[in-house]
């Protein structure tokens, strides 16, 4: 059996170390260094200039740095994207909690905010109504499944429709079917309304930044306490909370 190559002064495997010094060199960066040289940084990390200058260039050919004149790299498209998505999944938390609060207390339900982690949305924020007699309890950080509500409204509105195409491309072919017609649905809508199957109602509705899609907003309840009706006065809040949450994070008004 094989052994993985190990970078004999760190007894590190060499993928790991590799991926190890591009952080290095990214972590370079700063309001304050917006461009760096190879040979800058080969000193600050302690490389000779010649490594240094091979990690730069790949880096730069992966789209996370690009060329800039006399021999410098600065932040490159990709790891510009990256920073902004980062930024953004950062400002939707930072600005949702009273919001959310006072959607469940208007709502008389649970109110929670899903960002999309890396095969389905993730539990990121939980409000409950705190002065209800029944409360719809979910963990954050808990992963949900393509067949939730919150799922619909990523996969119908996410900006990388290809992650979704393979995502829906694992479930049987007659489910896949039923799915891209309710994404259809959601799409007109403008929301996703689930009965879970175990009494729970699930509203949910997109929030949008100023690049696209940003999270979701659900809205949990009993069957007997909350419609999922087009009248539905808790979609009603709903809507409003996720339209007031994208105005604030610079996405379309309307």
């Amino acid at each position: 059996m094989s052994r993985p190559d190990t970078d004999v002064s760190g007894g590190q495997p060499a993928d790991i170390q590799a991926v190890a010094r591009a952080a290095q060199i990214l972590a370079l960066f700063s309001p304050g260094t917006p461009e760096i040289t190879a040979a800058g940084a080969a000193a600050a990390i302690g490389l000779n200039r010649t490594t240094t200058y091979r990690y730069c260039t790949s880096l730069a050919s992966a789209g996370l740095l690009e060329r800039r004149g006399e021999g410098a790299f600065a932040p490159g498209p990709l790891a510009l994207q990256l920073g902004g998505f980062a930024l953004s999944r950062r400002e939707i938390l930072d600005l949702a909690p009273p919001h959310m609060s006072e959607l469940a207390a208007g709502a008389r339900s649970t109110a929670v905010l899903s960002l999309w982690g890396s095969s389905g949305p993730v539990v990121s924020r939980v409000e409950e109504d705190l002065a209800g007699t029944v409360s719809v309890r979910v963990k954050v950080g808990t992963q949900l499944d393509l067949g939730t509500a919150q799922a619909a409204v990523f996969l119908a509105f996410q900006r990388d429709q290809l992650q979704g195409e393979r995502l829906i491309a694992t479930w049987p072919a007659d489910a896949q079917t039923r799915l891209r017609e309710r994404l259809d649905r959601v799409r007109d809508g403008g929301y996703s309304a689930v009965d879970n199957g175990r009494g729970i109602a699930v509203l949910a509705a997109p929030i949008f930044d100023e690049h696209g899609l940003c999270a979701s907003l659900a809205l949990l309840n009993t069957l007997q306490a909350m419609s999922l009706e087009p009248d539905s006065p808790q979609l009603r809040l709903l809507l409003d909370t996720a339209r007031r949450l994208t105005v604030r994070m610079g996405g379309p008004a309307s």
